[in-house]
């Protein structure tokens, strides 16, 4: 399968220092990030806590590009207004978790955000398929989530090939989240990934915009030398 014309790059704030969030947003977003990840956990779901509504609503005053939020929660359906209220621009519910998954898509549609699907490394693609027509996009997960800085799953690969034979058709964004880097993005990109996030790679690297640059034209299959 080639790869996607542009790929997008989403730094994960999971990996930001969490005493300088507004200042990390910046650089990242003057680096030349297309969007701003955020992972909201609730303790139940993974074994970690992040933040909530109030705290992205203070992000989105000081962020320029789009929010991402995926909601590694047990019941996201409460949150979702609070979000879109927020500046959110794109929700991503887990299949594991969501008894009913369309009527759930469904409400997040209608606040005007694009309405995503998450899957853990463990789940089956099939457990997608009778969503595909209610998503605006897929969340593949490449580690076990709750913790940034994990090792990437190269299993993945296939998942996100086997994701994007099931979408044919359908203009549907896949994104990657865990352990993504440049050794892996352009594998991504060829098996059909079109975002690929990205904390410990952007965030733990002494530049910024050099570590975007180099995740994407990783993903174009070029290098920087």
């Amino acid at each position: 399968m080639g790869r996607p014309v542009s790929v997008r790059i989403a730094p994960s704030l999971l990996s930001a220092d969490f005493a300088h969030l507004a200042r990390e947003v910046a650089e990242v977003q003057a680096a030349g990030a297309d969007l701003l990840h955020l992972d909201i956990m609730d303790g139940c779901f993974v074994p970690n806590l992040t933040f909530g509504p109030p705290v992205v609503h203070c992000l989105a005053a000081c962020c320029e590009i789009p929010l991402d939020a995926h909601l590694m929660v047990v019941n996201p359906d409460p949150l979702v207004g609070e979000l879109a209220a927020a500046g959110v621009r794109r929700i991503a519910i887990h299949v594991e978790v969501v008894h009913h998954l369309h009527r759930s898509l469904a409400g997040i549609r209608q606040h005007g955000v694009a309405a995503g699907v998450a899957i853990n490394p463990a789940t089956p693609v099939r457990a997608l398929e009778d969503a595909l027509p209610f998503a605006d996009f897929l969340l593949v997960m490449s580690v076990n989530p709750g913790f940034g800085g994990q090792t990437f799953i190269p299993e993945s690969v296939a998942k996100v090939h086997r994701l994007r034979e099931l979408c044919a058709g359908r203009d549907l964004d896949i994104t990657v989240d865990g352990g993504v880097a440049p050794d892996n993005a352009a594998r991504l990109a060829d098996a059909g990934a079109t975002t690929l996030v990205a904390g410990s790679a952007i965030f733990g690297a002494p530049n910024r915009g050099r570590a975007i640059e180099e995740l994407r034209r990783s993903a174009a299959g070029d290098h920087l030398r």
